[in-house]
């Protein structure tokens, strides 16, 4: 066991997973600027197509942004296209936000895109590997969702 206390598979696996996630935040960045948008855009997209119709606030809480910071994000991506903002129609003082047609098609290009890297990767495995892969990332993501780690 290492001098810090952990055994080499605990130091290995942080080491492989840092590295994984780097590439991949990395090759990310890469995809979305092949379509000129930024994560922060593309963050406030994914939740807009899922939760359509939610309030600055409720969008600031969502994606952990000051509200100033999501305002001059919103203002840019209204501009561009991607997203409307709407009156409530009970509360005139509520501006709810909404993701255009242009905003769900960059979504959708850009998933697209990030599907074709990690084709391009898995075609390397054999299919064997990849059911294996695919087990042991949904057992990872469990536990973590679940708190337990």
């Amino acid at each position: 066991m290492p001098a810090d206390g952990f055994s080499d598979s605990v130091v290995h696996i942080e080491r492989i997973l840092r590295h994984v996630a780097f590439i991949i935040k990395r090759r990310g960045r890469d995809i979305l600027n092949d379509f000129d948008i930024t994560t922060p855009q593309f963050l406030a997209l994914l939740v807009l197509k899922d939760k359509p119709g939610i309030t600055m606030g409720e969008l600031c809480d969502r994606l952990f942004l000051a509200c100033s910071t999501a305002t001059d994000l919103i203002d840019r991506m209204e501009k561009n296209g991607y997203l409307e903002r709407n009156r409530d129609t009970k509360d005139r003082r509520v501006i709810r936000l909404s993701i255009t047609k242009k905003g769900k098609d960059v979504i959708d290009q850009v998933i697209k895109a990030r599907r074709h890297y990690v084709d391009s990767i898995l075609a390397q495995l054999t299919q064997e590997e990849i059911d294996q892969l695919a087990q042991s990332l949904e057992k990872l993501h469990a536990l973590m969702f679940a708190g337990k780690v």
